[in-house]
């Protein structure tokens, strides 16, 4: 697509009211609704330039591509805004049939019904998600399970200091298992410490993937220039 052309669709957007505009994905053949999603002017132009579906994702705070971990990436067949210029609409054919992270097809499969929520089973899901992230995901929604069936769901109601204190009883752990030298424990209490510390994160929000571009950014420093660089 000509630069200029780009710049066109890019300027019909009214930026001016919010540096994130809201992105509903339909599929292209049934015209069911996949998702919503946030764009920035730069997911927008990448989009546009390659389509493909690019986002802004706001918990992890950085632009990515749809599918970048599954496969399930999202071609784009038309792009449509609104009447007010502030919501695009996407129709996409959705390769590999998922577009949720849980696996399924739509992320609308929650129903409410007389204050009661039905989700349906998933159906035909594959799981091309890495661990780290399912499990953040599924930490995210141990936030509305009932503290007496769920211990995640325990921590949270205890609050920030139980869940800070299993985080430094974890590490303890971990510790001790390194000086003994004994690499089966050593794997094991690592990943107590890592699944506490995805809760403390989870508590806060904060997606692991901004911890992966903390670490990214550090790549090539030396552990002296970091703390240096901190410190300032």
């Amino acid at each position: 697509m000509e630069n200029n052309i780009l710049e066109d669709i890019i300027s019909r957007v009214d930026w001016d009211k919010s540096s994130l505009i809201p992105a509903i994905v339909q599929d292209y053949n049934s015209g069911k609704v996949l998702m919503l999603a946030y764009m920035d002017k730069v997911a927008l132009e990448l989009t546009l330039k390659n389509k493909v579906a690019y986002y802004f994702s706001r918990s992890k705070q950085r632009i990515w591509k749809k599918g970048e971990s599954s496969g399930n990436i999202q071609k784009v067949k038309d792009l449509f805004i609104d009447c007010d210029n502030d919501t695009i609409l996407l129709k996409v054919e959705q390769i590999g049939g998922a577009s949720c992270h849980t696996g399924r097809e739509s992320c609308f499969f929650t129903k409410l019904e007389s204050g009661d929520i039905i989700s349906k089973p998933i159906e035909n899901s594959t799981d091309n998600y890495g661990i780290i992230d399912k499990l953040y995901h599924i930490l995210l929604e141990r936030k509305k399970a009932d503290p007496n069936q769920s211990y995640v769901a325990s921590l949270y109601k205890k609050g920030e200091n139980t869940i800070l204190k299993k985080v430094v009883e974890e590490a303890g752990e971990f510790c001790f298992a390194v000086k003994d030298k004994d690499e089966k424990e050593i794997i094991y209490e690592a990943a107590d410490l890592t699944f506490h510390s995805l809760v403390a994160l989870a508590y806060k929000n904060i997606n692991p993937d901004r911890v992966k571009n903390e670490l990214s950014r550090r790549f090539g420093l030396s552990g002296i220039e970091e703390k240096n660089n901190r410190k300032k």
